[in-house]
């Protein structure tokens, strides 16, 4: 197909910065996506169009984790589905450069997308405590599930919104850099660091609904790094914004 071919190269010079990027993202998402967006570029698809199907993925794995009964086979399609959803997150803004350029509507769609699969995925988490409570463990005394484990989605939830939102916000509030200046290397160290808080590595958890206490744990576990990581990164963007003059 000599139209993918053609989109392939171009979008691999085209490429947004790494930096501040997670492994998972630069080596793994990014490269899905080019190949999804090229695909989709062949098959003459808007990136409006790429965010629903992305969406579409994403709100499928969204409402098994709620309405289907944990086992390991729903944990692989969960998985598969929310990281193919993720990849194609990834495809429509490559799309949209490939075709010369995105539209502010575009962007406020792709933002509300992201935001909405955030809020629903832990708060179907939520739902999962709550209606399978024996298989996650997270039944009280009664045999119903606990007040105590049912706060953590909502914790994790709050943490997951409050940087998606802050870092966003950020970005608008901060000057772009100049036309022409170079752009800051990728550090790998950071690309490390922000392994264990990308959205990408987060989708992992789910491979383990099977495990019942074992999941339980983990999501517990990615909770409180979102929320140490949460403290880190409104301490940095606080800091970069006050040096912004007014």
């Amino acid at each position: 197909m000599p139209r993918v071919g053609t989109a392939l190269r171009e979008l691999r010079g085209a490429q947004k910065s790494a930096k501040g990027v997670s492994l998972y993202s630069r080596f793994v998402n990014r490269p899905a996506g080019r190949y999804l967006a090229a695909g989709s570029y062949a098959l003459g698809l808007t990136p409006n169009q790429v965010t629903l199907v992305s969406a579409a993925f994403s709100f499928a794995a969204v409402a098994a984790v709620a309405l289907a009964a944990p086992s390991w086979g729903l944990g692989v399609a969960v998985w598969a589905a929310l990281a193919v959803g993720f990849a194609f997150d990834s495809a429509d803004g490559q799309l949209a450069r490939l075709r010369g350029g995105g539209s502010a509507s575009g962007e406020w769609l792709d933002h509300v997308v992201d935001c909405a699969k955030l809020t629903a995925l832990h708060t179907c988490v939520l739902i999962a405590f709550y209606r399978f409570p024996d298989a996650y463990g997270t039944a009280g005394a009664d045999g119903t599930a606990s007040g105590g484990w049912l706060l953590v989605p909502l914790g994790f939830q709050f943490a997951a919104v409050v940087t998606f939102f802050g870092g966003l916000l950020t970005e608008k509030l901060k000057p772009r850099p100049a036309p022409g200046s170079p752009a800051a290397a990728p550090s790998t160290l950071r690309a490390v660091a922000l392994l264990p808080v990308d959205y990408g590595v987060f989708c992992l958890v789910f491979l383990l609904l099977g495990g019942g206490g074992l999941f339980r744990w983990a999501y517990a576990a990615l909770g409180v790094v979102a929320a140490l990581f949460l403290l880190a990164f409104l301490a940095k963007w606080f800091r970069e914004l006050s040096a912004v003059p007014r």
